[in-house]
């Protein structure tokens, strides 16, 4: 069975609600005139202000991307001021919410058990996550870079049936790719990808590892999609700052098909 390939655009801090309904609306012209290719799926990922307002956009122009979220809380409710809840997302129609991305990690501390407790709200509220491992450029250099990303996976995954873990996202994200302009080359993320894979399948199962997305996130642009894309475990795409445009970001969802 051909996997689909999933190009997920994270707006981080960016965009205000109307700057999201005119991307919205751009990108919708842009794919009626050039559909993406069969087999290609695509999630947007706004600030939470703008969540609402891009879930009526693309519902009322038809748009076939899926409605993702940059966060959540661990919690259902409860007095945590300034937080957001799995629960909460689900009621707007949120598909997909991003997990233990690289910047939660370094910049508000995040740990791998926080981390564990954002995905199992996300699963019990029967969205999809996408889980974000990734080493740091001391690691990296250290000869740790698979040592970490399989300490991430461990925490994140294990004693998870391996019927739900065949159904999750999981992201690559270089720590030292990220906003730096720099990239990890295909090689760089085949092997990656692949070394998750075969993780999953240890925590989890053969058919687990075969089931899950892996993404490549970090400094992704519309000209070095094709040949990310090109890498037989990479599945898609974590998209930062290229997903701002409704050009770049369709350019990319279509790349290499």
């Amino acid at each position: 069975m051909t996997r689909r390939v999933l190009v997920s655009g994270n707006w981080k801090m960016n965009h205000n609600h109307f700057e999201s309904i005119q991307f919205v609306q751009k990108l919708a012209a842009i794919l009626r005139a050039s559909p993406l290719p069969s087999g290609r799926d695509a999630s947007l990922h706004p600030p939470f202000t703008s969540l609402r307002s891009v879930q009526t956009a693309v519902e009322s122009d038809a748009v076939p991307v899926a409605l993702g979220a940059q966060d959540c809380h661990g919690m259902d409710r409860g007095a945590f001021t300034g937080e957001v809840s799995a629960e909460m997302l689900a009621k707007l129609g949120v598909s997909y919410v991003i997990v233990g991305h690289s910047e939660r990690r370094t910049y508000f501390g995040e740990t791998d058990e926080i981390v564990r407790a954002k995905l199992d709200a996300v699963l019990r509220h029967a969205m999809t996550p996408i889980l974000c491992v990734g080493e740091t450029l001391d690691e990296r250099q250290g000869g740790r870079a698979e040592e970490k990303v399989s300490a991430q996976l461990g925490t994140a995954l294990s004693k998870r049936p391996g019927s739900v873990v065949g159904g999750l996202v999981v992201a690559y994200e270089p720590i030292w790719a990220i906003g730096t302009g720099e990239t990890a080359t295909a090689s760089d993320a085949q092997h990656m990808a692949a070394h998750i894979r075969r993780e999953v399948e240890r925590l989890s199962g053969a058919e687990a590892a075969g089931g899950i997305r892996v993404q490549y996130g970090g400094s992704v642009t519309p000209e070095n999609a094709r040949v990310l894309l090109s890498c037989p475990d990479v599945d898609g795409l974590l998209v930062g700052g290229a997903s701002l445009g409704a050009e770049g970001f369709a350019a990319i969802g279509r790349a290499g098909a």
